[in-house]
């Protein structure tokens, strides 16, 4: 199961938006996005060095659009599944609110829990880990912004 990093720096590095890889936008029109009805599910390990299982399933809420500068998402983020991670950097930034459960984000040297309800916005080219905090499954809104 892949980590989101290297994604993100090969569409860096290629000038392409990281949607590019995750779906075929196909209109420059208005997106509505349906409840419980997410065309696509991209499935990643959350930076673990070992993974065992996928710890963010990410459901674009925008797949369709052409020419998106952001890139939003529902994430459901499971109970980390192993003992290490990798933070990990890339350019841009990065929204996230929390829909349901508790989350711990680990920046740069800090870490910090959210509740539904809390939001973070953070650059994140400063290393960076966003996982479920304890056993309970999470759920967020994500939008990362990265520059062409």
């Amino acid at each position: 199961i892949p980590s989101l990093t290297p994604l993100l720096q090969i569409a860096r590095a290629l000038g392409v938006r990281l949607g590019t890889f995750l779906d075929d936008a196909t209109q420059n029109t208005p997106v509505i996005a349906r409840a419980g009805r997410s065309e696509q599910i991209v499935r990643f390990s959350g930076n673990c060095k070992t993974p065992q299982r996928s710890i963010l399933e990410f459901s674009s809420l925008a797949s369709n659009k052409l020419d998106r500068h952001m890139e939003p998402f529902l994430i459901d983020v499971h109970p980390l599944g192993c003992a290490e991670i990798n933070l990990s950097a890339h350019e841009g930034e990065e929204f996230i609110y929390v829909l349901k459960g508790q989350i711990e984000i680990m920046y740069g040297k800090e870490q910090y829990t959210l509740n539904v309800g809390d939001s973070i916005y953070y650059d994140s080219v400063v290393p960076h880990h966003v996982h479920a905090a304890g056993e309970q499954e999470a759920q967020i809104l994500a939008v990362v912004y990265t520059p062409l």
